[in-house]
């Protein structure tokens, strides 16, 4: 018979792993590391990723790239709007640890978990509508049609912000996929329980295994393997803080000549903007003869 005494009850903990391919596999390396609230109270023990995990990521980034590019941009939109519903069915958790994470009141935490939410139905608004903004049709001389097509440039390696947990996070990978672009996400070293629990999101939200795959661990070791993978096409180094540790993954990027977005200081609550809609494309332009 269970205890009528609920002071002998045991919690039931989480066990947290990392995300990829739309499994939770814990790190090949077996390592995790402590994770502590804002007040230095253990949180939860988290896998620390390796490079062999951050490999196995881009390939699984790569593998959905073809199928998510494919898609239409409304039903990408759908998808993205799913998450949305999602998180709203889940704020009371994600209040909690962004809470937590950051060391808010529960109370100042919900207008950052509203925040994300409303900017994954920001950008899922635009998926539909990015390729008449930025794409043209451009004057010829010449019987023929000529139109510049926005496409999604691949693999995108996000060193996710290391200040705000669930916002920050939201903000770079949001615009990375709705173009149709897959993501490998480093999340926050010392705040990654939020980057947990999106990953649930993803997993019960209709996007398919492979389009975000979420590493926790340091991106001081995991994004060197990241800027210099060849299967990597473009990267945001928003979650590094050395100007020195920036140049050098900058330079380790440049060997195959990813996209790459600086560190720069962020207000996540400032409108977005398609900033990072647009750094994550490429342009296709399209002859058709006038008349066929």
């Amino acid at each position: 018979m269970p205890s009528k005494d609920s002071s002998t009850r045991l919690d039931v903990r989480k066990t947290y792993k990392l995300y990829v391919g739309g499994a939770f596999p814990r790190s090949e390396s077996g390592r995790t590391y402590l994770v502590h609230d804002s007040r230095g109270r253990f949180v939860a023990n988290a896998s620390q990723a390796s490079r062999k995990d951050a490999r196995d990521a881009v390939v699984a980034a790569r593998k959905a790239f073809g199928g998510w590019s494919a898609r239409t941009a409304y039903n990408r939109g759908q998808v993205l709007y799913r998450i949305a519903e999602v998180m709203e069915g889940r704020h009371d958790q994600f209040s909690a640890e962004v809470a937590a994470a950051e060391g808010l009141s529960v109370a100042k935490a919900r207008p950052l978990v509203d925040a994300a939410i409303d900017r994954w139905v920001w950008y899922a608004g635009w998926a539909d509508k990015l390729a008449q903004v930025v794409g043209s049709s451009n004057p010829v001389a010449g019987p023929y049609f000529d139109f510049s097509v926005p496409e999604a440039t691949g693999v995108v390696a996000l060193l996710a912000p290391q200040d705000s947990s669930l916002l920050g996070l939201t903000s770079v990978l949001a615009p990375a996929i709705v173009s149709g672009n897959t993501a490998v996400v480093v999340s926050s070293f010392a705040r990654p329980v939020p980057a947990i629990t999106l990953g649930e999101v993803m997993a019960t939200s209709d996007v398919p295994g492979g389009v975000v795959n979420i590493l926790t661990g340091s991106a001081s070791e995991i994004g060197p393997w990241l800027a210099s993978h060849q299967d990597v096409n473009a990267i945001d180094l928003c979650g590094i803080e050395s100007a020195d540790e920036a140049r050098e993954l900058e330079a380790a990027a440049a060997e195959n000549l990813k996209r790459v977005r600086r560190p720069v200081a962020e207000d996540w609550f400032a409108s977005p903007g398609l900033s990072r809609l647009t750094q994550y494309l490429e342009t296709k332009t399209v002859w058709h003869p006038i008349g066929l």
